[in-house]
C-alpha cells in the first residue's frame, strides 16, 4: 500500500463511502503478508515512498507471480527486476497483466497510473552502448517511482565531445545517473561540469584487468569531481531509489 492509497481509503471512511469493516480489511495485511516463502511488505510504499521491488534472480514465475498478485491487490504497481528471459516467459504466461522489457530485464505491472510527481528531470547517463542494460534498469525504476526520466546513451570518453555537445541537457537535469564500465571515468567528467548530484554506477562491462567491474568502481569511488556519489556494479536499481529520493524532496 502507498500513500495514495491510505489516503483515498481514510478519505472513503470520513466520507461514509467505505465502512469501518471494509477499512480494517483492506488494513488487515498492512505490515506484510506471509506467504511462507516470503513475507511481502506491504507498508514500504509508506514508509519510504516506494513499494517493494521483487528482485528476480534465483526466483521461480510461480514465486514472482504470487509475491506479485499481493502487491498488485493493495493498489500497488509491480516491478520486478533482475528478470531472466525464460522465467519472464513463464511469468507472462501465467500473468499476462506484465510486460517485459527484454533490454532491461526488468517486468512491469501497473495496477495504476504513474503520477509523475518528481520534482525535476532525472538523466540516465550511459558511456558505451554495452552499459544499456544497467541504464534501461535505473530508468525504468525511476520512472515508476514517479520520475520524469531522460536518456543520454553513448557518450563515453572516448569521444570526449559527446557529452561536452550535451552541456544543456546536463545542466537542466536535477540528479544524473552516470553508468560506466572499462575505467569509469564519464562519472568523473560529469561531475565536474554539473552542478546537479551525480550518481555513478560502474558496470562489468570491461576486458580482464577491468575485474568484472571492479576496476570501475575504484575509479569512480576516487573520483576528485566532488558531489558523485557510488553505488554497486551494475546496480541500476539503486542508482534509481536514490535519484528518485533526490528528487522528491
Amino acid at each position: 500500500m502507498n500513500r495514495r492509497v491510505l489516503e483515498d481509503l481514510l478519505d472513503g471512511v470520513r466520507r461514509g463511502e467505505t465502512t469501518i469493516d471494509a477499512a480494517v480489511v483492506a488494513l488487515r495485511d498492512l505490515p506484510f503478508s506471509d506467504l511462507d516463502f516470503a513475507k511481502v511488505d506491504h507498508h514500504r510504499g509508506i514508509r519510504t515512498g516506494m513499494p517493494e521491488v521483487i528482485f528476480g534472480e534465483g526466483k521461480s514465475a510461480a514465486q514472482i507471480g504470487a509475491i506479485a498478485d499481493r502487491l498488485a491487490a493493495h493498489g500497488e504497481n509491480v516491478l520486478v527486476t533482475r528478470l531472466a528471459p525464460a522465467v519472464a516467459e513463464d511469468l507472462l504466461a501465467r500473468t499476462p497483466d506484465f510486460r517485459y522489457e527484454a533490454e532491461a530485464r526488468v517486468a512491469v505491472r501497473e495496477v495504476a497510473p504513474v503520477a509523475v510527481t518528481g520534482k525535476g528531470t532525472i538523466l540516465v547517463v550511459s558511456a558505451g552502448t554495452s552499459d544499456r542494460p544497467v541504464c534501461e534498469e535505473a530508468a525504468w525504476t525511476a520512472t515508476l517511482a514517479g520520475n520524469r526520466v531522460e536518456r543520454l546513451y553513448d557518450v563515453g570518453v572516448a569521444g570526449i565531445h559527446r557529452v561536452l555537445e550535451s552541456r544543456e541537457r546536463l545542466d537542466e537535469a536535477r540528479v544524473l545517473i552516470v553508468v560506466a564500465g572499462m575505467e569509469g571515468a564519464l562519472p568523473s567528467v560529469v561531475g565536474g561540469l554539473v552542478a546537479a548530484p551525480v550518481i555513478a554506477v560502474p558496470t562489468s562491462v570491461g576486458y580482464g584487468a577491468s575485474f568484472g567491474g571492479i576496476a570501475a568502481l575504484l575509479g569512480m569511488l576516487n573520483t576528485c569531481a566532488a558531489g558523485v556519489t557510488v553505488v554497486n556494479i551494475d546496480n541500476g536499481f539503486g542508482a534509481a531509489v536514490a535519484a528518485s529520493r533526490i528528487n522528491h524532496l
